[in-house]
C-alpha cells in the first residue's frame, strides 16, 4: 500500500487544488494517478446554494471507509480484558495479552491500513475547505447569512479533520500533523511527525476556534441532523484535555474538562435515553442522548443488499461492524456474523458482581450451538441464534439489531443503524471525574448514569468507584475506551501481562511508511 503522505506529492497537491471530496476506496485513491485526471470544471461557484456539498463531501469521507472502518475497531476495541479477540490475525489476538507488541505488528497490514484510511479523509476534508474557499470568493460583502453558513461549515470540516487526529495520536501517538496550512502545496516536503503532546493541543486550538462558529444545537436538532455542532467540539475538546490531564489530579486540564461538560450539560439539550438496551437499536439512533454517530441509511430499501460497496445507501463500514461481531450463525436468518470480538468471561463476572443486569443483558447475548435446535439461544427479541459456542459464548449485544427492526431482505443485519460514537453518558461521567479529581463531588452526574441502568445511588463515590463505572457504561464499545482509561490511569501494566512502559500504549509507525519517509521513523 503507497504511503499516504508520500505516495505522490502532486497527487496531493491536485486534490487540494481540484477539490476532489468525493472519498473512493482507499485502493483507488491511491493507486491510480489521478494527477492525469481533469479538474471538475462544471461546479458553478456563485450559486450559493451548493455551499453545503463539500460538507457533505467530508462527512461521506470520513464514515465511508475513513474514520469508521472494522479495521480499527477489531484492533482498539480487543485492547480490553473485556474482549476475547477471536479475529483468525494472530498480531490481533496478542494485543489483548500483550499490550501492544509494538516491533511484532509494526508490518501488520491493519496497522498501515488505518493509517492510510485516516488520513485519506484528513487529506479529502482538507480538499473540502478549498472547496469552500471557492464559494466565500462569491459571497457578497454585506451578505451576513451567507458569510455566517460558511464560518459554519468550515467549523464542521475542521472539527472532522481534528477528529481524524484525535483518533491517530491515541492509536499511533507522534503522527503528523495534516490540517489546512500542513499540506499546503508549498509546504509537502516539509510534512513531519508532531509529539502527541502537540497534536493534542493542535486538537484543542481548533476547538478553541470551531466552538462559537458550530450551530448551538444537539445534533439531532441540528439544520443537517446528525451534523457536528458546538457541543460536539466541547466533546472532543473536553477528551482531548482528559487525555493529556491523564491520572494528574493537579493537571489543569481537568478544569478544561469540567468546564465543557458543565456547557454540554448545562445546555439542557441532552438527556439520557430511558432505555438502555433500546439505546442501541434503531429506536435510539440520533436520540437526545447523541452527541457524536456516524450516519448510516437505507432510505427505505425494503430488498436487495444494499450494504455491499462503500458508494451505496449505507454504507459497508457499519454493516461489517455487524457482521464481524455478529454469532458465526449456522441457523440463517439476519444474525449471522464472523463471531469476532467476544465479550469476556471477565467481562460477565464484572458486570454480575455489580448487580449490573441491564448493562449485562445489553452486551451479553448468548448464542446457541451449532446444529443442535435443542440449544439455540433466543434473544430479547426473539431472535434465534447458534452461533459457534465452541469458540464463544456470547456475542456483543451493543453490535446486534433485532430482525424486527432490519428492513425486508436486506441480507445485512444492523443495516440503516449509526455508530454511537459520544454520547451524554460519557458527558456525565467525564464531569464526575473532573469533580472528584478536583476535590468536589460527583455523585449527581454519576448518579444519573448509574440510575438510568437500575443501580442504587452513591454517596461520596471515589475515584475508582467512577473508572468502574466507566468500564461498565462503555463496555465493549468501539474505538478502545476502556483501553484507553488503562493507559491514561496507570492500570494498564496489571492488566496486560506483557505491557512495556514507553512501548504498548500506542501501535508502531506502519513500517510500509517509514520505507516511504524516513521522517516518520
Amino acid at each position: 500500500m503507497i504511503s499516504i503522505i508520500t505516495f505522490n506529492k502532486k497527487i496531493i497537491a491536485w486534490i487540494l487544488i481540484s477539490g476532489l471530496f468525493a472519498f473512493p476506496a482507499c485502493s483507488k485513491f491511491l493507486d491510480h494517478p489521478v494527477e492525469n485526471q481533469a479538474p471538475p470544471t462544471t461546479i458553478d461557484y456563485t450559486d450559493l446554494s451548493l455551499m453545503y456539498s463539500p460538507v457533505s463531501g467530508a462527512y461521506k469521507a470520513v464514515t465511508r471507509g475513513g474514520y469508521a472502518t472494522w479495521i480499527p475497531t477489531f484492533m482498539k476495541t480487543s485492547q480490553s480484558d473485556d474482549i476475547y479477540p477471536l479475529t483468525g490475525y494472530s498480531e490481533v489476538n496478542n494485543l489483548i495479552h500483550n499490550g501492544v507488541s509494538g516491533p511484532a505488528i509494526q508490518s501488520f497490514w491493519a496497522i498501515d491500513q488505518t493509517w492510510v484510511n485516516v488520513y485519506s479523509a484528513i487529506i479529502t476534508c482538507n480538499s473540502a475547505l478549498a472547496e469552500l474557499a471557492k464559494f466565500a470568493r462569491n459571497i457578497p460583502a454585506g451578505d451576513a447569512t451567507n458569510q455566517q453558513l460558511l464560518l459554519r461549515y468550515q467549523a464542521e470540516i475542521r472539527s472532522l479533520i481534528a477528529l481524524g487526529h484525535f483518533f491517530m495520536c491515541r492509536w499511533y501517538g507522534d503522527v503528523p500533523i495534516l490540517g489546512p496550512e500542513s499540506i499546503s502545496p508549498a509546504n509537502l516536503d516539509t510534512i513531519h511527525k508532531s509529539k502527541h503532546l502537540a497534536v493534542q493541543q493542535y486538537i484543542i486550538n481548533e476547538m478553541n476556534w470551531c466552538i462559537p462558529n458550530l450551530e448551538n444545537a444537539a445534533p439531532n436538532k441540528a439544520t443537517h441532523i446528525g451534523g457536528v455542532t458546538q457541543y460536539t467540539a466541547l466533546m472532543l475538546k473536553a477528551k482531548t484535555a482528559m487525555d493529556i490531564a491523564g491520572g494528574d489530579n493537579a493537571s489543569p486540564y481537568w478544569d478544561t474538562v469540567l468546564n465543557c461538560t458543565n456547557q454540554i450539560i448545562n445546555s439542557g439539550l441532552f438527556s439520557l435515553y430511558p432505555n438502555y438496551y433500546e439505546l442501541w437499536k434503531i429506536p435510539g439512533k440520533l436520540c437526545d442522548e447523541s452527541i457524536l454517530e456516524f450516519q448510516y441509511s437505507d432510505f427505505g430499501s425494503t430488498t436487495g443488499n444494499i450494504v455491499t460497496s462503500g458508494d451505496d445507501a449505507t454504507g459497508s463500514q457499519w454493516a461489517n461492524l455487524f457482521l464481524f461481531q455478529g454469532p458465526a450463525n449456522s441457523y440463517g436468518g439476519l444474525i449471522n456474523g464472523s463471531g469476532w470480538l467476544v465479550p469476556s468471561d471477565d467481562a460477565y463476572n464484572f458486570l454480575t458482581a455489580r448487580n449490573d443486569t441491564i448493562r449485562r443483558k445489553t452486551t451479553f447475548e448468548r448464542c446457541g450451538i451449532n446444529g443442535d435446535p435443542s440449544t439455540y439461544a433466543v434473544t430479547p427479541d426473539g431472535d434465534t441464534v447458534s452461533g459457534n459456542v465452541a469458540l464463544s459464548k456470547y456475542f456483543n449485544g451493543k453490535a446486534y439489531t433485532p430482525t424486527s427492526e432490519s428492513n425486508g431482505t436486506t441480507g445485512y443485519y444492523g443495516s440503516n443503524n449509526n455508530i454511537r460514537l459520544w454520547r451524554y453518558a460519557e458527558t456525565l461521567l467525564m464531569n464526575a471525574e473532573a469533580l472528584i479529581r478536583t476535590g468536589q463531588n460527583g455523585d449527581v452526574p454519576l448518579n444519573l448514569v448509574r440510575n438510568r441502568v437500575g443501580l442504587p445511588s452513591l454517596a461520596n463515590a471515589t475515584l475508582q468507584q467512577l473508572l468502574d463505572e466507566r468500564r461498565a457504561e462503555f463496555i465493549c464499545e468501539w474505538w478502545g475506551e476502556r483501553f484507553n482509561d488503562l493507559v491514561r490511569t496507570g492500570q494498564a501494566a496489571s492488566v496486560f501481562s506483557g505491557w512495556v512502559a514507553g512501548q504498548s500504549e500506542f501501535w508502531p509507525t506502519p513500517q510500509q511508511e517509514i520505507n516511504l519517509d524516513a521522517n516518520l521513523k
